[in-house]
């Protein structure tokens, strides 16, 4: 026997606001639900059932292909916020605290687009218990292994078929009845993205902004972390807060901060890809990640920023320039990559073409004009535009036959790194506009090596530079709209309606 909350009704509703006011009240009842059983389990209390809490869902059913057009609107003519054709659509939802902006602007545009009621209530998901837990609930360590093991008996735990990427990968296929999705993510999908971001990051999904900055050196964030608190004191600054991997806040000069920031504590050690974040307000701030090497970690850290919908991430990292006619610290922007990373195979095949984005590459060239004071013929000189490679086996330069070089000739690539790809392939498949600005770091073609006393002179001289252009590109990209990142480009012929 089931042990669940009482039961909510579902309702209809032809106002955004008043549909995600019910999404958040069922959310809440069921998760107050979820932590009062498990407070009572980890007390010792014998439960009456099975307990179960489900995620709130929000559907929505239209009998036609037409849809409101801009003039009757007046509004952007968006890739999102439109459903591709007649049917029944739904997804569950999470978060509300954390999605209420997005949701309501997704909402919205639904019922702008299809003048049709929204109907919302308690789905049939199960809510894995894990996952109704607080920022700082560490309950599970108050119980001995007997009752631990005990609790997979009583709560749902997560289920990982209910939380693959078969909607973003575009495999997914509903069977007979089963509604059309409404999203790229399920609620549960969401939640498990959640907790690991934590985990992987060291910093709460909270503070994460809606632009997001990839590097592969800890150089970056050494420059970033100073920039923040040089940011926080200044009383004019347009960033209110200063985020650091142990939920370690550092508020603006002249605000005054709430009782939550002290209970940010510095880790003893680094998580394994640290986060920081310069928060503005509504969110449109800069994260900035350590990825680290490689394309696993590239894919791992991407498959979980995607559930936070930013509006744009870009890689500035370091690599191997492949032309003789580069120099160490000259730029490359990517308008094309090579994926010998091997992480995305399977979910995104070798034939989907990876497109540069023109948003994304105009703001990444003017940043870089604007930051070094150089144009045209002088620009040209210090940024080369090409295809970027990226690889797998860090060590290719060792192969027999040095085949790889001759790949790379065969695509008229112009550098190398091990994660551009990935993150940008990862971007096309969850919809995320990207984009690449690397600095050329060696050239092993041509006998130009990393040695340690040229690295640390190389980084001392570009690594300031690199981030002010990445920085000034994001608030390039915040200053036009967010209705002009998201291209059309990203958008399949029968794509979900949120964004």
């Amino acid at each position: 026997m089931s042990y669940l909350p009482s039961f909510t009704a579902p309702m209809r509703y032809l106002d955004a606001a008043s549909a995600l006011a019910q999404i958040s009240l069922i959310y809440d009842q069921q998760i107050s639900h979820l932590r009062q059983a498990m407070q009572r389990f980890v007390d010792g209390e014998t439960l009456p059932g099975h307990v179960r809490a489900c995620y709130p869902f929000v559907r929505l059913h239209t009998n036609t292909v037409a849809r409101a057009t801009r003039e009757e609107l007046n509004i952007s003519l968006l890739s999102y916020g439109f459903v591709a054709g007649p049917g029944h659509f739904e997804t569950t939802l999470t978060r509300p605290d954390l999605y209420a902006s997005y949701y309501l602007e997704q909402l919205t545009l639904l019922l702008q687009n299809h003048n049709v009621e929204l109907e919302v209530g308690t789905s049939t998901q199960p809510i894995p218990v894990h996952f109704s837990f607080a920022e700082h609930d560490h309950i599970e360590g108050n119980m001995d292994a007997q009752r631990r093991m005990l609790m997979r008996d009583m709560f749902d735990l997560p289920d990982l078929a209910s939380m693959d990427d078969g909607i973003a990968n575009g495999t997914f296929e509903p069977r007979p009845g089963e509604p059309m999705p409404l999203s790229l993510f399920t609620a549960a999908r969401v939640d498990y993205s959640l907790q690991r971001l934590r985990h992987y990051t060291g910093t709460s999904p909270e503070w994460y902004q809606n632009f997001v900055l990839f590097t592969n050196y800890q150089f970056y964030i050494d420059e970033f972390v100073r920039l923040g608190h040089a940011a926080m004191a200044d009383p004019n600054s347009e960033y209110i807060a200063f985020i650091e991997p142990g939920n370690v806040v550092t508020r603006r000069t002249g605000l005054t901060p709430p009782d939550s920031d002290a209970l940010g504590l510095a880790p003893p050690r680094l998580p394994q890809m640290p986060a920081y974040h310069l928060v503005r307000a509504d969110r449109s701030g800069i994260t900035m990640v350590n990825i680290g090497v490689g394309p696993a970690n590239a894919k791992n850290i991407t498959d979980h920023i995607a559930v936070l919908r930013p509006h744009a991430w870009i890689m500035l990292g370091h690599c191997a320039g492949l032309r003789n006619s580069q120099q160490l610290g000259d730029y490359v922007l990517a308008h094309g990559y090579v994926r010998e990373d091997h992480v995305l195979d399977e979910e995104l095949p070798l034939w989907v073409p990876i497109p540069a984005l023109a948003e994304i590459q105009k703001a990444l060239e003017q940043a870089v004009e604007n930051v070094t004071g150089l144009s045209g013929t002088e620009l040209k000189r210090i940024m080369r535009t090409g295809t970027v490679a990226s690889t797998d086996n860090r060590n290719w330069e060792l192969l027999p036959a040095n085949k790889p070089q001759r790949r790379f000739s065969q695509s008229r690539a112009v550098a190398l790194d091990m994660e551009s790809a990935t993150i940008a392939a990862n971007g096309f498949r969850f919809r995320v506009p990207y984009g690449t600005l690397l600095c050329v770091s060696d050239k092993p073609l041509h006998g130009e090596i990393k040695l340690p006393g040229m690295a640390n002179h190389f980084y001392r001289e570009r690594v300031d530079q690199h981030l002010r252009i990445g920085i000034r590109a994001m608030e390039l990209l915040r200053s036009q709209g967010t209705d002009q990142l998201h291209s059309r480009k990203l958008r399949s012929f029968a794509e979900v309606a949120f964004q």
